[in-house]
């Protein structure tokens, strides 16, 4: 699979609205037929800062970056951000969320 993490830096004015900003691109690359996963979060040291998680299957990736709502996510989020967001991201061996074997839930 490619799992891509990427930070989004949001200027402070639009921190709280975010989710809302993003919802609708992100409602469309969770429509993706080839998409596992897309999730936010806030984070804690820098609250205006988003991290977003993204997987997709193996060839899933290069039709999401092609795609009519990514291109529309690239001419409309910067209006909102502070910088440049940072990325990571790659093809790992895995197909999908598994428990951490260092702590067990009964």
């Amino acid at each position: 699979m490619i799992l891509i993490n990427v930070k989004f830096p949001v200027k402070p004015e639009y921190a709280d609205r975010w989710p809302e900003i993003a919802r609708e691109f992100t409602e469309a690359t969770l429509a993706e037929e080839k998409n596992l996963w897309f999730e936010w979060s806030r984070s804690v040291e820098e609250p205006n800062t988003y991290v977003l998680l993204e997987a997709f299957e193996d060839d899933g990736a290069e039709p999401h970056v092609n795609s009519a709502h990514f291109k529309a996510m690239q001419e409309e989020f910067p209006q909102y951000l502070a910088a440049t967001p940072a990325i990571v991201n790659g093809r790992i061996p895995a197909t999908g969320w598994d428990t951490m074997s260092e702590i067990s839930v009964d």
